[in-house]
């Protein structure tokens, strides 16, 4: 999640958004280490969702990934930074489908298709690690606002919308489209209020559908 800082414009061109940084890019690494990487992401992801976030433990991971634990540690220094981890390893893939992948959620499709994918795919990606994102956004206060991968949603929310309504404000408009995805509102919604996923997600269609109307 906690990219390096982007730039504060925001991109009018997809050149320019294939030119961000995608989030939580690793270091290049020996395949060794890189195999291990991945068999302990996965074992994390695994154990949270299993038995959630509060639940993990270092020695479990390692159990479960079939390295030592000195390994873990080695590798992620600590259980907070291992957390961390995995959400960035969705967070690449994710930030990528929407950057560089097939259409519509990619490049090619129009930009009332692309905005429409792009909230669908962020509710899903929300929904698959509610916990840990409640967790990220909350420590510090505030903290979802000033992560690299909110400012990276938001300018290439703002670049569709400025394409599809010339002379709007794009940047507070971004910011009211991605304000239902905030994982506490979402993880509220979901849990409290029982509402399905397709409910949410044909409520920000009404949300985007409002303004690509008016």
């Amino acid at each position: 999640m906690r990219s390096g800082s982007l730039p504060e414009h925001i991109p009018g061109t997809e050149a320019d958004m294939r030119d961000l940084p995608v989030a939580g890019r690793p270091p290049a690494e020996r395949a060794d280490a890189a195999h291990n990487r991945r068999r302990i992401l996965r074992a994390a992801a695994e154990l949270i969702a299993e038995h959630g976030v509060d639940a993990l433990s270092m020695d479990e991971v390692a159990r479960t990934a079939g390295v030592g634990v000195g390994t873990v540690y080695r590798r992620f220094g600590d259980r907070a930074r291992l957390v961390y981890a995995v959400i960035d390893d969705r967070e690449r893939d994710f930030q990528a489908a929407f950057l560089h992948g097939p259409p519509p959620l990619g490049p090619g499709a129009s930009p009332p298709d692309r905005l429409r994918a792009f909230l669908h795919a962020l509710a899903d990606r929300t929904e698959a690690q509610a916990d840990l994102l409640v967790t990220a956004e909350a420590d510090p206060p505030g903290a979802r606002f000033r992560d690299g991968s909110y400012e990276l949603y938001h300018m290439h929310v703002a670049m569709l919308l400025g394409r599809i309504r010339p002379g709007a404000d794009a940047a507070y408009l971004a910011d009211a489209l991605l304000a239902p995805l905030a994982a506490n509102l979402f993880v509220h919604q979901r849990r409290t209020r029982g509402m399905p996923l397709d409910r949410i997600k044909a409520g920000l269609d009404a949300l985007a559908d409002g303004l690509l109307t008016s």
